[in-house]
């Protein structure tokens, strides 16, 4: 297997720029995610990668080898399409067997390998069976199997649980990162499930509007997010505007509509003068009903839902304004809506954001 690397890409479609300069290493083995809202150039990168579209500037290396020009066939890449583009007309064995049989494999070789790639989805006798026979499930991990029998040097997923329900979805994650760690495959992966990403990912790069807005792994990316677009894409978060007050070293204190705010500034290459234009941004999970905190704040409960493992709020502020609390595993209902209730958050909780 090869690693994957991105230098310096652009594509242009006439002239709208799909992307822009675009450079990312992915590591032989690394089962890598590309995120982002629909049109954020996710699904263009992807298909550079695969040989599918021509990038406008810029170069792709599988290892040592710079395939910027070769064909898709040539690249040793496979591609899960999001719509499985299974032969409806043969069984799962002939669906399998097609790329072999395209690329001249003998006959008993094929048979072999067709029944391992079957082996490795969990497939494994039905070969002779129907695709129209096949659930939704099965039918994707057909396409898995016929990408995988033929060796490639890279997988490449196209958004391919999409058309799954929500059970089915669950039951693939576990079944797709199962099948690229064992076969010790590099896979690259295009989704706009955040969800999806930080359950499976190894490392994402969150995409906007062309661009790389950051990379990282799952925890990174949650956790320390360098821009209010990635804090709110990855994950649900409250964002709250103000200025910066004071910056004491990586502590930056805002002041907001709410009062002041003292929080860890996410980004290190940030350094804002006071009266810059910030942004703080509070996880829902971190905020909590209390009286003691870096922050605290007087609120009402505009509503409350319960959803066994967690309760989720609304809550009504002094300035009208609204934010979201998660409360996990929560007990007996003590709080209702129209309550007084005091908020607190810790301040290693608390991010401030560049605006």
């Amino acid at each position: 297997m090869a690693g994957i690397s991105v230098k310096n890409l652009d594509k242009y479609y006439g002239q709208v720029q799909a992307l822009s300069d675009v450079s990312l290493d992915i590591t032989e083995g690394e089962l890598f995610f590309l995120l982002g809202a629909s049109g954020c150039g996710k699904t263009t990168l992807l298909r550079c990668i695969a040989g599918l579209e021509e990038p406008t500037a810029g170069g792709i290396h599988f290892g040592e080898r710079d395939v910027t020009k070769l064909p898709a066939f040539k690249r040793e890449a496979a591609m899960v399409f999001q719509s499985y583009a299974l032969w409806p007309h043969m069984t799962v064995g002939q669906n399998v067997a097609f790329g072999l049989e395209e690329r001249k494999v003998p006959k008993n070789e094929i048979k072999q390998r067709v029944g391992e790639a079957l082996k490795m989805v969990h497939l494994d006798g039905y070969a002779d069976r129907g695709v129209d026979q096949m659930s939704g499930g099965q039918q994707q991990r057909v396409a898995l199997a016929r990408a995988l029998v033929v060796k490639p040097q890279c997988l490449l997923l196209d958004e391919p649980l999409s058309n799954l329900d929500a059970q089915l979805r669950l039951e693939m994650r576990s079944e797709i990162r199962r099948i690229v760690k064992e076969n010790g495959l590099t896979a690259v992966y295009v989704t706009h499930d955040q969800e999806e990403a930080l359950a499976m990912a190894d490392r994402m790069a969150v995409l906007d509007k062309g661009q790389i807005c950051q990379l990282g792994t799952p925890e990174e990316i949650y956790r320390t997010p360098r821009s209010a677009h990635v804090a709110s894409f990855i994950g649900e978060t409250n964002l709250i505007e103000g200025t910066v007050f004071e910056l004491k070293g990586d502590t930056v204190i805002v002041e907001t509509p709410l009062g002041k705010v003292t929080g860890l500034r996410s980004d290190p290459h940030w350094t804002p003068e006071p009266g810059a234009l910030a942004k703080v941004s509070i996880r829902p999970e971190c905020l909590a009903f209390g009286s003691e905190g870096s922050f605290h704040m007087k609120a009402v409960v505009k509503s409350r839902v319960y959803l066994g493992s967690e309760a989720r709020y609304v809550l009504s502020m002094p300035d009208e304004s609204t934010l979201q609390l998660s409360e996990h595993n929560p007990g007996m209902q003590t709080i209702s809506e129209g309550d007084d209730v005091s908020l607190v958050a810790t301040q290693e909780n608390i991010l401030i954001l560049e605006k």
